[in-house]
């Protein structure tokens, strides 16, 4: 059926936002991700959209259960991955099954069932620490993590499928994602949910001077809703961020001077990555996806902090640990 489009991992923080803002566009969303013997459908499970898009369950690893959720649709965006960087040190295998072969069971069914809009997601962990800022979609590949590594091998594999088979392929590069339902090991909810909670006056928390460039979770949503509308992007790879980065110190005093509290920031060894493997600094260069769609990144720093912070203030239980598998 025409418009008819696939989320994978649309349960998840980013992928459930995604499915309700494809469904409030008018778009008949499927809406694939892990089976569970709950039947839980994560951040869907209480969607007042709930009616207006289907779910299936399965598993991004078997392609036979890509094949089935795929069939009758047009559009595949592709988020389903481990997401979780400090588990890729303890389990990388789990990440090359699930991030790269779960990548090559979402190209093989699209190619057997000839879709003719193929979305892949990728990360801005994959550029590494960089040698310059910002970083554009030119600037070279240095994965400093088992995840990064599957990440880019996934770019790797979709771009190839675009090259030797013709799929129409795009690839999306998001920089740091942030907003209401992210879960609580992220690095914007361990702040707001330490400030909300404390009881001891101290937030603890990692390398306090690596930098990163944030975007609230909508502008991120848009950025797919334009690549899904544009015919300018097929073997294309479009960096999206803010051109803007902040460091982890200056964030928490920004969310402390939101929330009107002042606690002592201590750093913690066990949130601290390997010095080889940390990512020191990240920016993005926006000027291509500015280019080729009409994507403007329109919530600022200061406006999607506060509008995350209140959300987590009336949910400060919800964003559990259990988000590993959705992006």
């Amino acid at each position: 059926m025409k418009n008819n489009i696939l989320i994978t991992g649309a349960t998840g923080f980013i992928g459930s936002h995604l499915t309700e803002m494809f469904v409030r566009k008018g778009l008949k969303v499927v809406a694939f991700d892990r089976y569970n013997i709950n039947n839980d459908h994560g951040w869907l499970n209480k969607s007042k959209f709930k009616n207006k898009f289907k779910i299936i369950l399965g598993d991004i690893r078997d392609q036979d259960s890509v094949i089935k959720a795929m069939k009758g649709c047009d559009t595949v965006i592709h988020l389903a991955a481990l997401i979780g960087i400090p588990y890729s040190y303890v389990s990388p295998l789990a990440y090359v099954k699930t991030n790269i072969e779960g990548t090559y069971n979402v190209l093989e069914a699209a190619k057997i069932l000839k879709l003719k809009n193929i979305i892949i997601t990728s990360t801005s962990e994959i550029y590494g620490t960089p040698k310059k800022l910002p970083i554009s979609e030119n600037d070279p590949i240095n994965c400093q993590s088992p995840y990064a590594a599957t990440k880019s091998s996934a770019d790797q594999l979709s771009l190839s499928y675009y090259k030797s088979f013709n799929l129409p392929v795009k690839l999306i590069r998001p920089f740091n994602t942030y907003g209401p339902r992210q879960s609580n090991r992220a690095i914007i909810p361990t702040i707001i949910n330490q400030c909300l909670k404390n009881k001891n006056r101290k937030i603890k928390l990692g390398n306090l001077n690596t930098t990163r460039d944030f975007n609230y979770v909508e502008d991120i949503c848009n950025a797919f809703y334009e690549v899904y509308r544009s015919k300018n992007t097929f073997g294309e790879i479009l960096n999206v961020g803010s051109n803007t980065n902040i460091s982890v110190k200056d964030l928490t005093n920004k969310i402390m001077k939101i929330l009107n509290v002042k606690y002592k920031i201590e750093i913690v060894k066990e949130r601290v990555r390997p010095n080889a493997s940390e990512v020191l600094h990240l920016k993005c260069n926006n000027n291509k996806i500015k280019k080729l769609t009409r994507w403007r990144n329109k919530t600022s720093l200061i406006q999607g902090l506060i509008k995350t912070i209140d959300w987590y203030k009336k949910n400060v239980t919800a964003a559990g640990e259990n988000q590993n598998y959705q992006i």
